[in-house]
């Protein structure tokens, strides 16, 4: 684990990747640049997304070429049709993430939500992003940050937010906490450092093994990238072709240490080697959608492995314990929030495309926090789980296939499972 960083860390410039212009930036540029002269064609090239009248649905997205850089692999084309539909679903899940860890800021706050807990205001389009590009066959695990992973793969808001305060109804039986969520197809939130990684290689191992058109992404953060593990993992997943897509998700600081004051690289997409890789800008869920859908293409057509690192960006601390203040500065903050937030950069798509106004956009949010709202008064009216011991052994084994006893620290301690109690004991 990473120690602390000192107050005076160097500032960090931003990466190239962040740095694109809002759509709001570039219809300024566009016109200012018509009305001295310069040609329309030059300025339609340059805008974000243009719908390509083939139909009311269908929207194509040209994005700018500073989302993707590639590494033994030409990177994913900057042109693609979607639809307005998926276009809207996704600024409705990135608010409702964004609601949902603002909701569990509060909570910790007033001391019902205990333990660790670190949460992904600014990094939503990450989870977004990729849940739209894969299906509910692929099999997704990442750190401790996985509340919107966990929402975005089936979980309810309900019973995230039970779980995170301890209560049966959460998506763990209150048992895991912050992070050890679980949902259909989504293996954790896993506590240790890069621990997750070898268990998503092994995911995409149970893909193969059983024929499956289906990939592992497996996450991991910037202050995970140096474990010796993850390099074990790049190693066991070229050598048998895997079908995993390495994902870093690099915001810029492991806990509090600057990535550059603990990697001697922090081009992470080339840390794989032999393996091919893609930088791709994480606060655009326009680019991580686009990425995210080519790497399950390359995995899934026998190609092998693939390493994304997706530049993102936390707006609070490392957990409710940090500041995160204290070896960046305020004004970094929120520049990043200003000009590249990844819900503000969709919601300006989405009315300069036509498919919602400001008001409905308007809407959209208010809705959202109703929801969550709601979703909080439900959590926090959930049971805690009974104080009886079976809960102890009921999530060993999947149902039906329990051994006949299992065995505890002493004789006395061992749980009988047809019994439903303990074996040697009256």
């Amino acid at each position: 684990m990473l120690l602390s960083a000192s107050r005076n860390t160097p500032k960090m410039a931003i990466p190239s990747a962040l740095r694109f212009m809002s759509t709001i930036n570039m219809k300024r540029a566009m016109a200012t640049a018509t009305s001295s002269g310069t040609s329309s064609t030059t300025a339609t090239k340059t805008t974000p997304m243009e719908d390509n009248g083939s139909g009311d649905d269908e929207v194509t997205i040209n994005l700018p070429k500073e989302s993707f850089e590639g590494y033994l692999v030409e990177p994913p084309s900057l042109s693609y049709k979607t639809s307005k539909a998926e276009l809207l679903q996704m600024y409705k899940d990135m608010v409702i993430i964004r609601r949902m860890e603002m909701a569990c800021d509060a909570l910790y706050k007033a001391k019902k939500i205990r333990g660790f807990c670190h949460l992904s205001v600014g990094q939503e389009a990450i989870a977004v992003g990729i849940e739209n590009a894969i299906t509910k066959l692929d099999s997704v695990i990442t750190s401790y940050r996985c509340h919107g992973f966990t929402y975005m793969r089936g979980g309810a808001v309900k019973a995230v937010l039970a779980e995170l305060m301890g209560r049966r109804a959460g998506v763990s039986h209150g048992k895991g906490g912050s992070m050890h969520l679980y949902a259909p197809g989504f293996y954790g939130g896993n506590g240790i450092v890069g621990g997750q990684v070898p268990l998503g290689t092994g995911l995409a191992f149970a893909h193969q093994y059983k024929n499956e058109d289906a990939c592992s992404f497996t996450l991991y953060g910037d202050g995970a990238s140096n474990q010796g593990q993850v390099f074990e993992s790049f190693n066991m997943a070229k050598l048998w072709n895997l079908p995993v897509v390495f994902c870093c998700e690099n915001n810029r600081y492991g806990m509090g240490t600057a990535a550059s004051r603990s990697s001697a690289t922090t081009e992470y997409f080339k840390r794989g080697q032999y393996i091919p890789g893609i930088k791709v800008n994480g606060m655009d869920v326009l680019s991580v959608y686009q990425a995210s859908k080519f790497a399950k293409d390359w995995c899934v057509s026998g190609k092998g492995p693939l390493l994304l690192e997706y530049e993102t960006y936390r707006y609070g601390g490392h957990s409710m314990s940090d500041p995160g203040t204290t070896y960046r500065t305020r004004e970094e903050i929120q520049n990043m929030r200003s000009k590249n937030d990844p819900i503000a950069g969709l919601k300006m798509h989405l009315i300069d495309l036509g498919i919602a106004t400001e008001a409905e956009v308007k809407a959209y949010d208010k809705s959202a926090r109703k929801h969550v709202d709601e979703q909080v008064e439900l959590a926090d009216a959930c049971a805690p789980p009974e104080a009886k011991l079976s809960i102890l052994f009921e999530d060993v084994y999947v149902k039906g296939t329990e051994t006949p006893t299992l065995r505890g620290r002493i004789s006395e301690d061992t749980w009988d499972f047809q019994k439903g109690g303990f074996a040697n004991r009256d």
